[in-house]
């Protein structure tokens, strides 16, 4: 029995085309952090979020993160084995700690930032100015989506 063609396309389908090249350009930059500091994609995420934002309490973290509280907090207890970050104590709930980047967690965030930097560039490059605004611009606007 032969089947009537669709009209659908897997490879222009947009949720798998963002998938695939938000993979591509992710692992491009994983192989910095990871070949740098041996980190995770998770422990990176926690990292420059508290990097980005200042201290946080782990459930800032998953909000402004989007990764699971499970991972948020196996990423901090690796940080934190680092002696990255630090957590500090909430006076008025003693069950709240605050996550905070120690010096050497501010160090390793500013070496990340500038390799960060690097790698947007090279990005950019590859796009030119022009379509790396356009895809930059439609992201944001698919993320108010």
């Amino acid at each position: 029995m032969k089947s009537e063609k669709s009209e659908f396309d897997l490879h222009r389908f947009l949720p798998f085309l963002m998938h695939h090249a938000s993979e591509k350009v992710s692992l491009g930059f994983r192989d910095i952090y990871r070949d740098r500091y041996r980190m995770t994609r998770s422990e990176w995420r926690v990292l420059a979020t508290l990097g980005q934002y200042g201290a946080l309490t782990a459930t800032e973290i998953v909000t402004h993160t989007g990764l699971h509280k499970t991972k948020v907090s196996r990423a901090v207890f690796s940080i934190e084995q680092r002696r990255w970050l630090r957590r500090v104590q909430n006076e008025n709930d003693r069950r709240v700690h605050r996550l905070e980047l120690t010096s050497q967690g501010q160090s390793a965030f500013q070496s990340l930032c500038e390799a960060g930097i690097a790698y947007d560039k090279k990005v950019r490059d590859f796009l030119g100015d022009a379509d790396f605004k356009r895809l930059s611009d439609l992201l944001t606007k698919l993320n108010d989506l």
